[in-house]
């Protein structure tokens, strides 16, 4: 096929030319309203048999066919290149193969609150999103964005005291509100609750007014008893323009090998919504306990530790953070203890030290708080900051970076068309980017 980056187009007896400049949604919407009038023939003056049959104008199909990512020539990537180039962005249908990141312009913008220790952030990073800022009360979580990403715009304040009204406009508005309010290990609250941040979120989008929003909580805002609340909120983005949608991700549908489930709100402006679909699980099962962590628990030569990896072949319970009034690491839960008895996992405290080459056959070694992070799906080279307590509710009530990974490229394919082969995309590693850190060397010297 020739080059066509030039807007030069196929021209066929049977697909008249069509200058790239007549796509966009003007002629979406003419192509609609021709339809409606059974306008839909090249030629209406026809005189059987003197004249050819009816034939349906191939303009018409063209233009509507444009709205879901193709153009005049059979090959959909030369006409994604040629209509981005001309300003506009079709919708993918079909990702390449080997694509794990979307195909951008220019930057898309992402403004988080809540951010945490980053979780999220990593995953919106990794889907192709460029952090305008990251705002977050607790001082330790700041502290681990910014060493681990000393170039991100870190805001340590309390939300509710901050004037965010520099970042109109900005593409994502996205965050992890407190999950206290609706946690069923809480006293489930909700909107009573102080710590509810969902007002302050809508706020922003009513002042921001960004083209998508995502807020992530616990599934229990999806119980029976928020609903009201839930639908109050659905209500009120409505009245500003958005359409929205609240949903449960499961995370070993997206290769988590935790039974972590999140509730996610996900919101558009008017004409997007239709070009979002929520991410489809993988294929693949996702890796058991004793695959993630095997090396981890086996790096002092434990030489029993093959039998436990093939034990420890389940999926983790959910990790859990709580709040601050939490004191102590303890995984041990009520439904979860005997969970991960069974998965060969001590679940009370946290690990002192991991069984080396002389520890028996029947140990039950406790987790570290990196086996807590890699099974949260952190990098291994994400540092935390603050106490063990504070670094253990970071890891805790963080979003996994593979699910936000998986809702960060799916709204990026409704904003810019981009799609992407997401099995793919979630088998490769998080960039971290990093690099080398000057002030991470002096504190080892």
């Amino acid at each position: 096929m020739p080059d066509l980056l030039d807007g030069d187009l196929l021209a066929t007896s049977e697909t008249p030319k069509l200058d790239v400049e007549r796509a966009g949604w003007p002629r979406v919407v003419s192509a609609l309203d021709r339809i409606a009038r059974r306008d839909l023939f090249v030629d209406l003056d026809w005189d059987w048999p003197n004249s050819a049959p009816l034939k349906i104008d191939q303009l018409l199909v063209w233009d509507l066919a444009w709205a879901f990512g193709h153009d005049r020539d059979n090959d959909p990537r030369a006409s994604r290149r040629r209509l981005r180039l001309s300003g506009r962005l079709p919708l993918d249908t079909v990702s390449d193969d080997d694509r794990v990141a979307p195909e951008l312009e220019q930057s898309v913008s992402v403004l988080e609150i809540c951010a945490g220790a980053g979780g999220q952030a990593l995953g919106l990073h990794a889907a192709g999103f460029a952090h305008a800022g990251l705002v977050e009360i607790d001082k330790d979580a700041a502290a681990t964005l910014r060493l681990n990403k000393p170039r991100w715009n870190v805001v340590q304040a309390d939300l509710r005291e901050l004037d965010l009204a520099a970042y109109k406009g900005i593409a994502l508005l996205a965050g992890g509100v407190p999950c206290q309010p609706f946690s069923a290990a809480g006293e489930r609250m909700g909107r009573h609750d102080e710590r509810d941040l969902f007002p302050e979120a809508l706020g922003l989008v009513k002042q921001l007014r960004p083209k998508a929003v995502m807020l992530e909580n616990v599934t229990g805002a999806l119980h029976g008893t928020n609903s009201m609340y839930r639908l109050e909120i659905l209500a009120e983005m409505a009245a500003m323009g958005y359409d929205a949608e609240w949903r449960t991700l499961y995370g070993p549908e997206f290769g988590l090998c935790q039974k972590r489930e999140r509730a996610i709100l996900v919101a558009f402006q008017p004409g997007i919504m239709h070009r979002f679909r929520w991410p489809t699980p993988l294929r693949t099962a996702p890796p058991t306990v004793g695959q993630t962590l095997k090396d981890l628990v086996g790096a002092k030569g434990w030489k029993h530790v093959d039998a436990w990896a093939e034990k420890a072949n389940g999926l983790a319970p959910t990790l859990i953070g709580g709040s601050q009034k939490k004191k102590g690491i303890d995984l041990a839960q009520k439904k979860s203890r005997e969970s991960w008895t069974v998965l060969g996992v001590e679940p009370s405290g946290l690990a002192k030290s991991i069984p080396d080459e002389n520890s028996p056959a029947n140990v039950l070694p406790k987790l570290t708080l990196r086996m807590m992070a890699r099974i949260q799906d952190f990098p291994d080279d994400w540092q935390f900051c603050g106490s063990k307590q504070q670094q253990f509710r970071q890891i805790a009530n963080a979003f996994p970076p593979r699910m936000a990974r998986a809702m960060g490229l799916a709204i990026m394919r409704a904003l810019t068309g981009s799609e992407v082969n997401l099995e793919r995309a979630l088998a490769s590693p998080i960039p971290t980017g990093r690099g080398l850190d000057l002030r991470r060397l002096r504190c080892l010297a």
